[in-house]
C-alpha cells in the first residue's frame, strides 16, 4: 500500500459511550402503549397464568401432606395436572401476541421514522449521512422488539407471581424468607447497576452499525468510481474497519450482557442451597414440615423465575433505549411543516411591498421572482458534512494517484452576497457564471430547500417564507444539475411529479426530448426498468428524462439547472425546440452552460463569487461585463 493511504483522514470522531443520544424509559412507553388492547389482553393473562402458578405449590403440598397422612388424594392430582395444562396454553398464547406486538411495535417505529425522515428540512440531509439515517429505520428499530418479547410485556403476571410467592413464603417460614431476600435483592442491585453500560454499550454499538451503513451504501453508490481508481482493496480496508468497531462496540454489549444470566444463576443456587441447610436444619427441629419446606422450594423456583424475567427485560429495555435514543433524535428534529410554521409567523406577509391580492389586481405588472438583496451561508452541519466528503474524496484520489492534489473547497462563509433581480414573467432568464459563483443555490432557494439568511425572495410580489413549501413548489419544475433518476421504471420517474399522466401523455413527452427511443428497446415500454440510479439509461437520457418529467407537470415556472450539459449538438437541439414548445406563456429561468442556451434569453444574470456582477442581454453584456464577454469567448464552458 502507498504512503498516502497511511494518511487517510479519520472519517469519524471516535466518541466517548456517552456522548450519544440518550433516551429514557418515558419515551419508549408510547411505543409500547400503541398496542395498549392487546397489551390488556395480555396483562389479564397474565394474571390468570399467574393464579395458576401460585396455586401448583400449594396443591403439591396438600397432596404431600395427604401422602403422609394415607388420606385418599381425591381429584388433588387432576386440580394439578389441569393447573399446569392451563399454565402452559395461557403462556403460549401470551407467546403469540407478544411476538405479534413487537412486529407491530417495530412496524409503528419505521412508519413513524420513514414519514419523518421524508418530511425532514433538506439541510438535515445535506448533514447527515444516508447510509446512518437507513440504519436508523432498519436496524435500531429492530431493537425495540425485544422489549415486548423478553418481559417487559407480562411483567404483571410476573410481578404477581413474585408477590405472591413472597407472601407464601412468609407465611411457610419468615426466617428462611429474609435470608433469601437477602441474596435476590444483592442481585438485583448487581443487574441494575449493569443496565447502564448494556445502554451506553449499545448506543455505541448502533452508532458503528450506522457508520458501517454508511460506508457499504457510499462505496456501492460509487463502485464504478472506485473500480476505475483501482481503490476496490482500499475501500474494503476501510469498511472493514468500521465493521471492527461496530464488532467492537457488539463485543461491549456482550461483556455487560454476560454478567446478567450468571447473576441470575448465582442467586437461584445460592438461595437453593441456603433453603436446603437451613431449611433442612428446622425440619430436623420441627418449626417445619417437609410438606412446608418442599412448598417453598417451590415457591422459591416460581420466584427466581420473574426476576429472571425481570433481568432479561432490563437487559433488553437497556439495549432498546441505547438504540430509541438514535430513532428519537431524528424524531425529534423539526420538519419542514414545523419550520414553515415557525418562519411564517415570523414574517409578516403583509408588509411585502406587493400583498396576495395586490399581485393578482397587477398579474401583468409583478415579476414572477424577485431577489432582493439575498444573502447565504449554509449552515455549520451542512459545511462540516461537506468537507468530510470533500476530504474522503481527496483522500480517495490521492491512494489511487500518489502524486495527485486535490484541494478541499471552502464552504465556510456567505455563499450569496447581496443578490437582486427580477425574473419577468413569462420570460427566460438565464444564471451564468464561474463555478461555484451561487447559481445552483439560487434555484434551491427558490425551491425553499434552504431560506435566505437574509434578504428576502418573492414569488408573484410575496414572500416565500410566508407561502406553503407544498404549494410553492406544485407552481415549479425543477430539473437539478446531476438529473438524479429513481431506481424503477420509466413511467415511474415521469409521474413523479404528475401521478395522474396517461401512458399517452408519458410517451408524447418522452418523445419531445428524443427519448422515443428508450419505450422502443423492450417489449415493455413505459415499464422497462432504468435500473438503480438509472444505470441503464446513458448521462444524456437521464438528463433528457428529468427534463421530461418536468415538462409532463408543466407548472407555470421551470428552473432548469444545466439541464443540457450532458447533450450532443443534435439533442440539445431537439432539446430546445422542446423547451421552448412547452415554455409558451411560461417562465423559466435557466443556469446556462452553452451559449447557445444564453443568447436567445430575455435577461442574463452574470454571477461571480455570490454577487450579481451583470444584467441585460447577450449583446448588451457583452459590451458591459469583461466576465462575460470572456465567458462567451470560451462558449460559457465552465
Amino acid at each position: 500500500m502507498s504512503s498516502a493511504s497511511t494518511t487517510r483522514p479519520s472519517r469519524s470522531r471516535r466518541r466517548a459511550p456517552d456522548d450519544g443520544p440518550r433516551a429514557s424509559l418515558r419515551q419508549l412507553l408510547p411505543f409500547v402503549f400503541e398496542q395498549k388492547g392487546v397489551l390488556v389482553v395480555v396483562a389479564v393473562l397474565s394474571v390468570l397464568a399467574a393464579v395458576a402458578t401460585l396455586a401448583q405449590p400449594l396443591v403439591v403440598g396438600q397432596v404431600i401432606d395427604r401422602v403422609q397422612k394415607q388420606n385418599p388424594l381425591g381429584l388433588l392430582v387432576w386440580v394439578l395436572v389441569g393447573l399446569v395444562v392451563a399454565s402452559s396454553v395461557i403462556s403460549g398464547i401470551q407467546h403469540f401476541l407478544l411476538q405479534r406486538t413487537g412486529t407491530a411495535v417495530v412496524y409503528s417505529s419505521r412508519r413513524r421514522l420513514i414519514a419523518q425522515l421524508l418530511h425532514l428540512p433538506v439541510q438535515e440531509y445535506d448533514a447527515r449521512r444516508t447510509g446512518d439515517l437507513v440504519s436508523r429505520v432498519g436496524t435500531d428499530t429492530t431493537l425495540l422488539y425485544a422489549v415486548l418479547t423478553q418481559g417487559l410485556a407480562d411483567s404483571i403476571g410476573n410481578a404477581l407471581i413474585f408477590v405472591g410467592a413472597i407472601v407464601a413464603m412468609f407465611i411457610i417460614d419468615p426466617v428462611l424468607l429474609v435470608l433469601i431476600l437477602v441474596v435476590v435483592g444483592a442481585s438485583v442491585a448487581v443487574v441494575v447497576a449493569l443496565s447502564g453500560r448494556i445502554r451506553r454499550a449499545t448506543a455505541v454499538q448502533q452508532e458503528k452499525v450506522g457508520e458501517l451503513a454508511s460506508g457499504v451504501e457510499r462505496a456501492v453508490g460509487s463502485i464504478r468510481t472506485i473500480r476505475a481508481s483501482g481503490a476496490s482493496d482500499r475501500e474494503r480496508e476501510s469498511i472493514e474497519h468500521t465493521a471492527r468497531g461496530a464488532y467492537e462496540a457488539g463485543v461491549q454489549v456482550a461483556k455487560a450482557s454476560a454478567f446478567v444470566v450468571p447473576v441470575a444463576g448465582v442467586a437461584l443456587q445460592l438461595s437453593l442451597l441456603v433453603v436446603l441447610g437451613v431449611g433442612g436444619f428446622r425440619v430436623a427441629s420441627g418449626a417445619i414440615t417437609i410438606a412446608g419446606l418442599v412448598t417453598f422450594v417451590m415457591f422459591l423456583f416460581f420466584l427466581v423465575q420473574p426476576l429472571g424475567s425481570f433481568f432479561g427485560a432490563i437487559t433488553s429495555v437497556g439495549q432498546a433505549l441505547g438504540a430509541l435514543g438514535r430513532i428519537q433524535e431524528v424524531l425529534d428534529l423539526r420538519t419542514e411543516t414545523a419550520c414553515d410554521a415557525e418562519v411564517a409567523a415570523s414574517v409578516a406577509v403583509g408588509t411585502s411591498p406587493i400583498s396576495t391580492a395586490a399581485a393578482h389586481e397587477n398579474h401583468e405588472t409583478t415579476s414572477a421572482i424577485e431577489f432582493r438583496d439575498v444573502h447565504f451561508a449554509y449552515p455549520d452541519a451542512v459545511v462540516s458534512a461537506r468537507r468530510r466528503s470533500e476530504t474522503e474524496a481527496a483522500a480517495l484520489l490521492a491512494e489511487a494517484h500518489a502524486d495527485a492534489t486535490v484541494a478541499v473547497s471552502e464552504a465556510a462563509g456567505e455563499v450569496l452576497r447581496g443578490v437582486s433581480f427580477r425574473v419577468p414573467r413569462g420570460a427566460r432568464v438565464a444564471l451564468v457564471g464561474p463555478s461555484g459563483a451561487g447559481k445552483s443555490t439560487t434555484l434551491a432557494l427558490i425551491e425553499r430547500f434552504y431560506d435566505p439568511t437574509a434578504g428576502s425572495i418573492l414569488l408573484d410580489g410575496v414572500d416565500l417564507r410566508g407561502i406553503d413549501r407544498m404549494r410553492l413548489r406544485a407552481q415549479l419544475g425543477y430539473v437539478e444539475q446531476d438529473a438524479p433518476t429513481l431506481a424503477g421504471t420509466i413511467a415511474d420517474n415521469l409521474r413523479l411529479a404528475s401521478p395522474s399522466a396517461s401512458d399517452e401523455e408519458c410517451a408524447r413527452v418522452l418523445r419531445a426530448v428524443n427519448l422515443g427511443d428508450v419505450l422502443e428497446r423492450s417489449s415493455l415500454g413505459l415499464d422497462a426498468p432504468v435500473g438503480e440510479a438509472g444505470v441503464m439509461l446513458s448521462g444524456g437520457e437521464r438528463q433528457r428524462l428529468a427534463i421530461a418529467r418536468a415538462l409532463l407537470a408543466a407548472p407555470p415556472i421551470l428552473l432548469l439547472d444545466e439541464s443540457t450539459s450532458s447533450l450532443d449538438g443534435l439533442n440539445e437541439q431537439r432539446m430546445r425546440e422542446a423547451i421552448d414548445a412547452v415554455a409558451a406563456g411560461r417562465t423559466l429561468v435557466v443556469i446556462a452552460h452553452r451559449l447557445s442556451t444564453v443568447v436567445d434569453s430575455d435577461l442574463i444574470v452574470v454571477m461571480d463569487h455570490g454577487r450579481v456582477v451583470g444584467q441585460g442581454t447577450h449583446s448588451e453584456l457583452v459590451e458591459t461585463v469583461p466576465l462575460y464577454r470572456d465567458l462567451a469567448k470560451h462558449q460559457l464552458l465552465v
